[in-house]
């Protein structure tokens, strides 16, 4: 593979992940209107549109694997090569995630969970920032702003140990209300690991600038 193949191939691999981004983002913030709302066929969209995700991940995946063994690139060049593999299956399991919680909502629309969510709604719409500056961060090559990501993952911890001790006080309070606690429990917890996943994106931004993750030098 020639430098200008190469470059062909980083930039048709870039503007993958960029396409892949905004799919995870339209799908979280689908996923949060279909729980304020209770809508169940907006859910259902996203369960639907999660084949398209799986789909364009596996295709980033190839174009990578495909860079790494034809060029066998070295220092930077391998890093970002790297990152991008490894974003996308961070990417892929946030769809996988978005996925789950919609799932879940077709099963509780006839419960009356609207006056518990409020944590979860906040959980959900800071994920739904985490993913979307992480995916900037890739874009512009933005090591403080991926940093941000990074921190707001503590803000995202905290309101799940906070959505889960509320969970199991409405059990103590009400065991009639079990099944909607464990369901919403769930749904948090999904939400807690796609600020995870996005956490890990902005990790591996740091990675494919400095060489280095969690402090950690890799390459």
């Amino acid at each position: 593979m020639t430098l200008r193949r190469f470059d062909s191939g980083m930039q048709n691999l870039n503007l993958d992940i960029i396409r892949l981004g905004s799919l995870i983002e339209e799908a979280i913030n689908i996923t949060i209107k279909a729980l304020v709302r209770k809508d169940i066929n907006i859910a259902r969209t996203v369960v639907d549109k999660d084949k398209d995700i799986n789909v364009l991940a596996h295709k980033v995946e190839s174009e990578a694997l495909k860079i790494l063994l034809l060029e066998h690139p070295v220092a930077s060049d391998l890093r970002l090569v790297s990152t991008a593999l490894k974003i996308a299956t961070d990417m892929e399991r946030i769809g996988d995630q978005s996925s789950d919680i919609c799932e879940i909502l077709t099963l509780i629309e006839t419960i009356e969970y609207e006056d518990h969510i409020k944590l979860i709604v906040q959980m959900a719409n800071i994920t739904s920032d985490m993913v979307r500056l992480a995916v900037d961060s890739f874009v512009k090559k933005d090591y403080d702003l991926a940093m941000r990501v990074v921190e707001m993952d503590n803000k995202v911890d905290a309101l799940f140990q906070e959505a889960k001790d509320s969970m199991i006080a409405l059990i103590k309070t009400d065991a009639n209300k079990a099944d909607e606690a464990i369901y919403l429990m769930m749904i948090a917890k999904y939400f807690e690991k796609i600020g995870d996943h996005a956490e890990n994106i902005a990790q591996w931004i740091q990675f494919s600038k400095t060489g280095k993750r969690k402090d950690t030098k890799l390459l």
